[in-house]
């Protein structure tokens, strides 16, 4: 059966991997990361839509470097006329139809706004300033390195309409979607402070423990990050018996735990349906929708995801948490640790397709912990890569109706990328999320390009490389902070090549890809020459096929110079022979086949489909 055999192949590639990579999964000399504990007691009013809030933040400084001041992030201000948010959704080229002009039309009790009561560090209390949604603290002593310290904060907030990703009533009805929703530390790392303003993008977060006690009307279930302490005084599915009908103005004190995660999000409605599913690996599944037109789709949604587990395990790196949630809410879909808020009036196969994106997510970056602020190709792309994947082998196993499966799970975001490149709206990968100058340059670059990086990756060094390296980039970077030259140079461990050149061309520029065939003629001896020319900025491996007119195919490999190695093997192009080096200053490459011209039907550059060539009507020759 193809389920088990596949299953059992990628479980012992990665058994053989983890073992292998046991030793070099430590982080670099020198690196350090911050740790934080949160505490946090919220009493939430669902008639006013407020909160109070206790926080007790212990910050671990292991940096080596002495803190003077710290910075947390209160998402909710952006929901305020004359925000960031609201000035750049008015002002961007192309708005988000979700924001547009809707933060600007918000009443006094509509804005969301957190607002700081008192601040102390270690009993002392503290100077401060809120700029936008950043809260800026002046520490009355400093935190020396290898010192913690105590935040204690009291704090009260107003929930906005749903508008991006947080907020209440959302247009399906759901009560509270309370993503962004504390004064959550500011990320410092090897590159300082990352107080980035929340203009509309995501996050970069520090891991840490969280321990969360929400009171709210006993009406409400809740769904949140982490593990339930008191299932049997709750109910509402968790355990015990079901809570009584409460009465009015009656609260229920939920207890949360979460270890070794970078946010919390929670969600609560009086109309949530609360599904579970316990995986033989012990995870628990849950699912909380409100029953409806798409019910059942949700019904359906756990067992399939269940599967979808055991492949993610298998080829991505093992799911490390107790619990994981899918929660009706949010504005889309948008992932936070051991849970996701995903729109849900939706049929079976975008009810899984949305569940899938934002489950891989929990590996990129939730435990891989990379800048998503910084870095969205990262996030985004590597998701959109796996995503496709996931989804081609449930269509296999034909839990996805009227999907059929794909040779090429990627070829949607090459076209997508390919369509745009060259634009005059592109920009390089590596511009930050927030500073791209149109949402579809962000969208297209950090979904579809970002997603190409990886797949053209395995052209470059073949998908076994790159299978083993994206195990080992799990293994040795999961729950720590890696940026884009931690990823490249797993991969040249991997591949045993130099990949510097191709993050400086594919994310640092946007030069693009374009090979064509110059000329097909007879050599001498029974011979052909091949003449190829680069005619695109950015050089390239290239693979070359070759079509008899008997049908036999010769393949070709041609290794970019400043590579320093070649691909030994790739499953989808086949056996090859590897020709010399192509130097990137030469605009032409000729070699030589030993067949007479005669017997050629064919000469094809990449035919796995897999070079991200912008012209590829150039890269086809047929013989008559």
């Amino acid at each position: 059966m193809l389920t088990v055999n596949l299953l059992r192949s990628f479980s012992l590639l990665a058994i053989a991997l983890l073992f292998a990579f046991s030793i070099a999964a430590q982080p670099p000399p020198g690196y350090w990361q911050q740790r934080v504990e949160y505490r946090m007691d919220i009493d939430f009013d669902v008639v006013k839509h407020r909160y109070n809030g206790r926080q007790e933040l212990t910050y671990f400084n292991n940096s080596p470097d002495t803190l003077h001041r710290v910075f947390y992030h209160l998402y909710l201000n952006a929901f305020q006329p004359g925000s960031m948010m609201d000035l750049r959704s008015r002002n961007i080229l192309d708005p988000d139809s979700r924001v547009a002009a809707r933060i600007a039309a918000l009443k006094p009790d509509e804005i969301g706004y957190q607002k700081i009561i008192s601040l102390t560090l270690d009993g002392t209390a503290t100077q401060w300033e809120v700029v936008g949604t950043i809260l800026e603290v002046k520490l009355p002593h400093p935190i020396l390195p290898g010192e913690k310290a105590v935040l204690a904060m009291q704090f009260e907030a107003q929930v906005p309409p749903q508008i991006r990703r947080n907020g209440r009533n959302n247009r399906e009805g759901i009560d509270y979607s309370m993503a962004q929703w504390f004064p959550k530390i500011c990320a410092y790392d090897r590159h300082g402070w990352h107080a980035d303003d929340y203009v509309g993008r995501e996050f970069y977060g520090v891991f840490g423990d969280f321990d969360v006690r929400i009171a709210i009307d006993a009406r409400y279930v809740v769904a949140a990050t982490g593990v339930l302490q008191n299932p049997d005084d709750i109910g509402h599915g968790y355990g015990g018996a079901e809570t009584k009908p409460a009465r009015s103005g009656e609260k229920l004190n939920w207890h949360f735990k979460a270890e070794k995660v970078n946010d919390f999000v929670w969600a609560a409605d009086p109309d949530y349906k609360h599904a579970t599913l316990t995986r033989k690996d012990g995870t628990v599944l849950r699912c909380f929708y409100q029953p409806g037109e798409a019910t059942e789709a949700w019904d359906k949604l756990l067992s399939i995801m269940d599967r979808a587990f055991d492949y993610i395990n298998a080829r991505f790196g093992q799911y490390p948490y107790p619990e994981y949630l899918f929660i009706q809410g949010g504005d889309g879909g948008m992932e936070y640790p051991m849970a996701t808020l995903i729109t849900g009036h939706r049929p079976l196969n975008s009810l899984v397709g949305v569940s899938v994106h934002e489950l891989m997510h929990i590996w990129y970056p939730m435990i891989l912990g990379t800048n998503e602020a910084r870095y969205a190709w990262m996030d985004e792309g590597f998701v959109n890569y796996a995503t496709a994947d996931v989804m081609n082998f449930l269509s296999k196993e034909g839990l996805l109706p009227n999907r059929p499966p794909s040779d090429f799970p990627q070829r949607g975001d090459y076209q997508g990328y390919i369509n745009f490149a060259s634009g005059e709206w592109e920009e390089p990968l590596s511009t930050p999320s927030d500073h791209f100058q149109s949402n579809t340059a962000y969208g297209v670059g950090s979904y579809n390009k970002g997603s190409v990086f990886l797949s053209q990756l395995a052209y470059i060094i073949g998908p076994e490389a790159l299978d083993a390296g994206l195990l080992r980039y799990f293994d040795e970077w999961q729950f720590k902070h890696p940026d884009d030259k931690d990823f490249i140079r797993v991969m040249e461990k991997v591949s045993g090549m130099e990949l510097d050149w191709y993050l400086d061309y594919f994310v640092y520029s946007t030069h693009t890809i374009d090979y064509g065939i110059v000329s097909v003629e007879s050599g001498a001896r029974r011979e052909t020459q091949i003449k190829l020319a680069r005619i695109g900025a950015m050089p390239m491996p290239v693979d070359v096929e070759v079509t008899l007119r008997n049908g036999k195919r010769l393949r070709y490999n041609i290794p970019l110079g400043m590579m320093r190695g070649r691909k030994t093997s790739d499953a989808r192009f086949g056996e090859f022979s590897a020709l010399p080096i192509w130097r990137w200053v030469a605009p032409d490459y000729t070699f030589t086949v030993p067949v007479p011209i005669g017997e050629i039907a064919r000469v094809h550059i990449d035919p796995s489909g897999r070079l991200a060539d912008v012209k590829r009507d150039n890269n086809e020759r047929v013989m008559r």
